[in-house]
């Protein structure tokens, strides 16, 4: 049999209450000897004799190993395993060895005669349990029984965290199910060995009798007569439940419920069940006065933490009702006895105007004003009245006074001569900026602003971009503020009248326009300072110079710009002089000197052929006129050159040409006949390979004669004069041997002087015609000329060169973002394309987009761009789809609860689901509205799974239990590790009360019922231990430990003294040798 000791209420209760402490300090005090009983003698005993047995040696008890040995027998008519032949091997040996690595015990088998197994178990205590249960459940064959107890007991079948019901299973090495919470049945079924069946039967009974002795009881009594039960500062509450034992839940306030929850012992219940009704049924036929009280007075009858009412109920006895605040009711009820009911009145009243509420008119604006920086001027203000609280509501001119009466007229005073003083010297303005100017204003920073706000001692609020204000608010002394709105007007006038304007300049010219070490952009920069000029990157490879700055300059400054492009490109005119290789070193002379001359004399650069060149061309550069006259001294040096030739060949045969002007094609020889013969053949031949080398057939020889070679074949290509800056650069070097020479008119007055007869530096006469309106321009021709195949080479060339334009269809929403921040995602597509891209202004609203290029550039460009439009359209729908919205309604009491501690709850949420959820604001109307953002779906999922949250909320309950306030600290623990533990074991919410609260006691606790009752049943546990703890304490610091017939009151030695370090040494510490009588008796070392 097993004894069970019960601690009754009532001991308890004396535990308690310190009555144990002073029983014990009633009994007779043990003597000396039985207290601390003489050490056996030193000498050894004589032989054959036993050593007298006193207290000490019988209370010397040895040390437990911690490791045991059990044996466990099971016979052979359970064995699960019967075969004899394979005893120590097969499947019995393998489940032996997984029990072992299972549990780290150690096992031994054997058989008995009559054939059942003997099995030695050997570890530590815990290890040698489990792997009893493992032997039972898997070397034993099982039986199964059921036993039935009502289902409220199960809870305590289980114990916290299943504790309880894996040390029955270890116990009685039985496998213990016990029906789920949401399963009516009420059986417990037990599997495992006869003798395990019937000891977890027994144990499982005793706590559902252990349970049989406890007691629920609900009463339901109206809500207004609950302070009568609780009394003030639930005084009375808490004497019921110290007398009777029982623990009564009364619910709080804030609570609407009317059932009043008893549980305990039966008798302890019923007797309190009847301590409630007789306080009921004496106080529900109280008297009642219903009083108008100002709606905005009722919080001053509440008082903090609703003080005020239990000081009330106190000192009357009478309860005072309040309507909650949502409603509009200003009445308040007064309960209780009819003499009682005057006085309680009266202290309703006093309450009521013990404070008073005024207000001060005050413009908005200066408010912060008012307040003052980290509101050092409100500080002087309250130090002096601290109960006095001052409110600002933002947008309304009054500032709210709220206080006791009697400081009320001070404060309002104070604050009316700080508004007028500031209305006096302080002034304010709103300006019109467009929105668009306003983080110019602000600056890089902020220090535009800054520096104005500090410049003028004044403030600004510039609207954010979200308001899409174009008001911007100057306030702080009236000078300053007019000079400060004076310069952002200016600021604001200066930008709106800014431009941005990009010049198109090929790459080749920036380095030339900004000049060794920025010299000459320096010039223009001078020239004009207003204007921002940026260059390029060298490895863009982009043709695009911006100016920024007022509209005025920025054209003035794109003109000049332009006309120093125009100087370079004049200056870069370029001519091909085809004269014969075996010339070329003539041309340059002796030591470079007549190409030197040439070069110097007519402001050109002349560049020949390399040597190993087949080429015969001799280029020229430089402004028109210039290579002209280069190229007629070039030509008259070959003249003379053949001519010499010739009359050297053919024995001084002398050729004349008509003169310059003439209208004649005849060349005259003189000489020997044959000689002349001779000389004509070869002018001939000279004639037919020039002709060749044009590849055409049709020439015109006018102008032979003059200068001994026919006219160059000329090809005339129509292209307009826009895109001759795309050619001039884009070339194909295909041509380096003997190629075609060009001629770009540069403008259409060039080309009106070609109209005149001037083509590519040379005269013809033309007919007069009428001018064919469709005819191409002579500004849009481009003159080649050279041999046929290599000119024909060139026009395809230059064809494939020519830019293109194509438009796209873009909507006008999607272009700034094509565009990118700062032109970023325009100029990647322009660099990635080589293309030019050109979107619309946005005031125009067009849809179409430019892209120009060259024609094998435009398709990838094309495709480029609408991939992108497609990646926006879809970006765009994607937005559209995550900006759904849907609200939920939650209470704001499970707002925190929702969030979770530092928010893990709700961020968990946001990142399961993928949606933005946002709580209202504190000065929201609708505090119980939550709004969620993102898909639709996801945005439903999110909203299921805080409306998950709120159900379980709801279905839990909210009990407060009384518990010593000593022992709050300790519970709470450091850092409140302590209840943290308690809440992740439980899974409830602990409020413990704030300092100065109206029952220090109270503790409330939030959860699920059963939770809740398991929680509060480890609570009083815990308050149990440490209150015992510090009784304990105060019991030994009382009275000490007091012995009778001690040495020192039968003899003559004195009492040892406690400060002596010789009565009371130190462990270690040595002792001095002395022959001084010890009051602990004779010294033995």
């Amino acid at each position: 049999m097993s004894s069970v000791a019960v601690l009754t209420q009532e001991s308890f209760n004396e535990h308690r209450s310190g009555l144990v402490a002073e029983q014990a300090g009633d009994e007779e005090a043990p003597a000396y000897k039985d207290a601390f009983p003489p050490l056996p003698e030193k000498a050894a005993s004589p032989e054959g004799t036993q050593e007298p047995v006193n207290a000490w040696t019988s209370k010397i008890r040895p040390l437990k190993s911690s490791v045991i040995t059990q044996v466990f027998h099971v016979p052979l008519e359970e064995r699960k395993y019967k075969d004899i032949n394979q005893f120590g091997e097969g499947d019995q040996a393998k489940v032996c060895v997984d029990i072992m690595h299972k549990t780290g015990a150690h096992l031994e088998l054997s058989m008995a005669k009559d054939q059942g197994l003997s099995i030695m178990v050997s570890g530590k205590l815990d290890a040698v349990m489990k792997a009893r249960k493992e032997i039972v459940s898997r070397l034993q064959t099982q039986a199964s029984a059921t036993v039935a107890i009502p289902k409220e007991h199960h809870r305590f079948v289980i114990g916290k965290n299943g504790e309880k019901l894996q040390e029955l299973e270890l116990k009685t090495a039985t496998k213990i199910q016990i029906p789920r919470p949401d399963d009516p049945s009420n059986h417990i079924k037990i599997s495992g060995t006869k003798e395990g069946l019937e000891k977890a039967k027994h144990e499982i009974l005793l706590i559902s009798a252990e349970q049989d002795k406890r007691a629920v009881e609900r009463v339901n009594i109206d809500k207004v007569f609950h302070p009568f039960i609780t009394g003030a500062y639930n005084k009375l509450v808490a004497d019921m439940m110290q007398e009777t034992g029982a623990r009564i839940n009364v619910p709080p306030p804030s609570v609407n419920k009317t059932e009043i929850v008893i549980t305990g012992e039966k008798e302890q219940v019923a007797l309190a069940v009847a301590m409630i009704k007789k306080i009921y049924e004496g106080k529900k036929n109280a008297t009642t006065i219903a009083v108008e009280v100002k709606k905005s007075q009722h919080k001053y009858v509440i008082g903090p933490k609703g003080n005020t009412l239990q000081e009330i109920l106190e000192k009357t006895g009478v309860s005072v009702e309040i309507p909650p605040p949502d409603s509009n009711s200003e009445t308040v009820i007064l309960r209780g006895e009819p003499d009682r009911l005057g006085q309680a009145l009266t202290e309703v009243y006093a309450k009521a105007n013990s404070y008073t509420v005024s207000s001060v008119v005050a413009p908005s604006w200066l408010h912060r004003f008012i307040i003052g920086k980290k509101g050092q001027n409100l500080a002087k203000i309250t130090q002096q009245m601290p109960k006095v609280h001052i409110e600002f509501t933002e947008g309304e001119d009054k500032i709210t006074l709220e206080g006791p009466t009697k400081d009320m007229q001070m404060v309002q005073s104070q604050m009316e001569a700080i508004v007028t003083d500031l209305v006096s010297r302080m002034d304010y303005m709103e300006i019109s900026v467009d929105p668009r100017f306003h983080r110019h204003l602000i600056g890089k920073g902020g220090a535009n602003i800054n520096r104005i706000k500090d410049l003028h001692k004044v403030s600004v609020r510039i609207p954010p971009d979200n308001e899409k204000s174009h008001l911007i608010r100057i306030e702080g002394d009236p000078q300053g503020v007019q000079e400060a709105s004076k310069e952002l007007l200016e600021l604001a006038s200066r930008m709106e009248n800014e431009r941005t304007k990009d010049l198109i300049i090929e790459q080749r010219f920036h380095r030339a326009i900004i000049g060794q070490k920025g010299e000459k952009i320096k010039d223009v920069r001078d020239k004009f300072p207003e204007v921002i000029i940026n260059f390029p990157d060298p490895a863009a490879k982009s043709d695009i110079v911006q100016l920024r700055g007022p509209r005025n300059e920025v054209e003035k400054c794109s003109k000049f710009m332009a006309k120093m492009v125009a100087d370079m490109v004049e200056n870069g005119f370029f001519l091909s002089v085809p004269i014969f290789k075996q010339f070329h070193k003539n041309i340059i002379g002796k030591g470079g000197a007549n190409i030197k001359k040439i070069r110097e004399e007519t402001n050109t650069r002349i560049d020949l052929p390399a040597e190993n060149s087949n080429s015969e061309m001799i280029v020229i550069t430089g402004k028109k006129e210039n290579c002209e006259a280069a190229r007629i001294r070039i030509l008259s040096i070959q003249k003379e050159l053949v001519l010499r030739d010739i009359a050297d060949e053919y024995g001084g045969v002398m050729v004349s040409f008509p003169r310059s002007g003439a209208n004649s094609d005849k060349v005259t020889l003189k000489g020997a006949k044959d000689c002349v013969e001779a000389a004509k053949k070869r002018m001939l031949e000279i004639i037919e390979d020039l002709v060749s080398s044009q590849g055409f057939t049709n020439l015109f020889m006018t102008d032979f004669p003059r200068e001994a070679y026919p006219k160059r074949a000329v090809l005339l290509i129509p292209l307009p004069c826009k895109s001759f800056r795309f050619l001039l650069f884009q070339l194909p070097g295909s041509f380096s041997n003997q190629p075609p020479g060009f001629f770009f008119p540069s403008s259409p007055a060039e080309a009106a002087v070609q109209e005149n007869g001037e083509a590519n530096g040379e005269m013809v006469e033309e007919p007069a015609a009428p001018v064919d309106p469709t005819a191409p321009r002579k500004c849009d021709v481009i003159v080649l000329s050279g041999r046929k195949e290599r000119c024909e080479a060139a026009v395809e060339a230059l064809k494939a060169l020519v830019p293109v334009t194509t438009e796209v269809e873009v909507p006008f929403e999607l272009h700034r973002y094509i565009i990118g921040q700062k032109g970023s995602g325009i100029r990647k597509m322009m660099d990635e394309f080589e293309v030019n891209i050109q979107v619309p202004a946005p005031e125009l609203q067009s849809d179409i987009i430019s892209i120009t290029g060259l024609a094998n550039h435009l398709d990838r460009a094309k495709e480029g761009l609408l991939e992108r439009v497609k990646e926006l359209t879809a970006e765009q729908e994607d937005r559209s789809l995550r900006s759904f919205k849907l609200t939920i309604t939650v209470d704001p009491k499970y707002h925190p609860k929702i969030i979770g501690r530092k928010g893990a709850i709700i961020t968990n949420i946001r990142t399961e689901h993928d949606v933005n959820i946002q709580f209202p604001d504190k000065n929201d109307d609708n505090q119980d509205q939550i709004t969620i953002t993102g898909y639709e779906h996801k945005a439903t999922a999110a909203r299921d799974a805080i409306q998950a949250i709120v159900d379980e909320l709801e279905e839990m309950i909210s009990e407060d239990i009384t518990l010593d306030a000593r022992v709050h600290a300790r519970i709470i623990g450091a850092r409140g590790k302590g209840i943290r533990k308690i809440m992740d074991e439980f899974k409830v919410d602990l409020r413990f009360p704030q300092p100065g609260a109206a029952d220090p006691n109270q503790v409330f606790v939030t959860g699920r019922p059963e939770l809740v009752d398991e929680a509060i049943d480890h609570l009083l546990n815990l308050e149990e231990e440490y209150v015992s703890t510090l009784g304990g304490r105060e019991r030994g610091s009382s009275k000490g430990f007091v012995v009778r017939e001690a040495p020192w009151q039968t003899g003559s030695e004195k009492a040892p003294d406690m400060s002596s370090s010789e009565d009371f040494p130190s462990f270690g510490a040595p002792v001095a040798a002395t022959n001084k009588a010890s009051p602990w008796g004779p010294k033995r070392f």
